[in-house]
């Protein structure tokens, strides 16, 4: 296989498009050490700090989303398109990567259609069940789609299409990590105890966080405790809320960073469903009720979501009636053994543990 020289990944704005970037540099760099790797973000974005602290150069583009909503920012689009085209052309000609990647993003989209234009193979990796409008498009030129999930024939040209799932973090294929060691990094955790876990992200989800306070009695009297990642923007206010019902089961934490513990620790994982916490989460194997969010383009989540429920692989709440039904409904599947063990055996039959070598794999032979 020739070695690759320089490669250009582009793509951010959330750490569900900036995890796989990353991983998928890191295999690059692995397999082909003197290799130049640059990134291409939005700026402003949180891949503009994320990238350079993981030891890759990156540079930004002035590319902005639509808002949904009526606003002046929108009249600023066109131009900041334009620019933005007219940038990834310089740093592209500049650069001269023998392929580009797109992992999503406000950046990807006007970065691989500069290349297409310049003749530089092109290749997307995709972690939604539903692709996003700029990927349907540029898909029109790529060579290749590296997706997470079947079915998508008739989004994607067929002949383009490789299923490779989605990067997700080295630990958690390494299944050696034993329950007792994994109660170590929460102390206060009882092992002894049934164990909710609930996953809002490091920024939270305010629904996962009413549902827990309003379940608290429920978690009182059945005995179960919870850890709870409730996010840096809520922690002061859950905090408080906690010390006014000292009874309460629960680990309250904005952010984890021994995920792999956490997993461990857990009999039953609620979570939103966003592309790289669902490929998590099929790697991990735990029962799992998944809570779509709102609020993001398209309705990515709840399809997301769908493609496990249709397979008996996880159970699916609404955003509108969690609040009041997630906890009892987290409650009822501790008592169901068979439940759980079906769920465990299903989600685990989804997981794609070799995403990221599969996904370069793919690379090279562009090459």
């Amino acid at each position: 296989m020739k070695e690759l020289k320089k490669i250009v990944i582009s793509g951010g704005g959330t750490g569900g498009h900036i995890f796989p970037a990353l991983a998928i540099a890191n295999e690059i760099k692995k397999r082909n050490p003197n290799v130049e790797i640059l990134f291409v973000g939005a700026e402003g974005k949180m891949e503009m700090e994320r990238v350079p602290a993981a030891g890759y150069k990156i540079v930004g583009l002035p590319i902005v989303g639509l808002q949904r909503k009526l606003t002046l920012k929108n009249l600023a689009l066109p131009f900041k398109l334009m620019k933005s085209l007219s940038l990834a052309k310089k740093i592209l000609k500049d650069f001269k990567p023998e392929v580009v990647i797109g992992v999503g993003g406000y950046a990807s989209g006007p970065t691989l259609k500069m290349a297409q234009r310049l003749g530089i193979p092109t290749l997307i990796q995709e972690q939604n069940s539903y692709p996003g409008k700029t990927n349907r498009l540029l898909s029109k030129k790529v060579k290749a789609v590296c997706t997470a999930y079947e079915g998508l024939e008739s989004v994607f040209p067929p002949a383009t299409i490789r299923l490779t799932g989605n990067p997700v973090r080295a630990e958690l294929n390494q299944t050696s990590r034993n329950r007792e060691d994994a109660f170590k990094e929460f102390p206060s955790l009882d092992p002894a105890k049934k164990t909710i876990l609930v996953m809002g992200g490091s920024l939270g989800a305010r629904t996962l966080n009413e549902a827990v306070l309003h379940g608290m009695n429920l978690l009182d009297a059945a005995d179960t405790q919870i850890l709870w990642q409730c996010g840096k923007y809520y922690f002061e206010s859950m905090r408080e809320e906690l010390e006014a019902h000292k009874k309460a089961p629960i680990y309250l934490t904005d952010f984890i960073a021994r995920m792999d513990a956490a997993y461990g620790v857990a009999d039953v994982i609620i979570s939103r469903a966003g592309a790289l916490s669902i490929s998590e989460l099929c790697i991990v194997g735990k029962p799992t009720i998944l809570v779509p969010s709102p609020n993001v383009s398209d309705d990515h989540q709840t399809k997301n979501a769908m493609a496990l429920v249709n397979s008996k692989a996880a159970i699916l709440i609404k955003d509108s009636v969690a609040k009041n039904q997630l906890i009892s409904k987290a409650l009822e599947l501790l008592k169901e053994e068979d439940h759980m063990h079906e769920l465990r055996i299903a989600i685990k039959r989804m997981a794609k543990p070799n995403a990221t070598t599969d996904i370069v794999d793919v690379i090279e032979q562009l090459v």
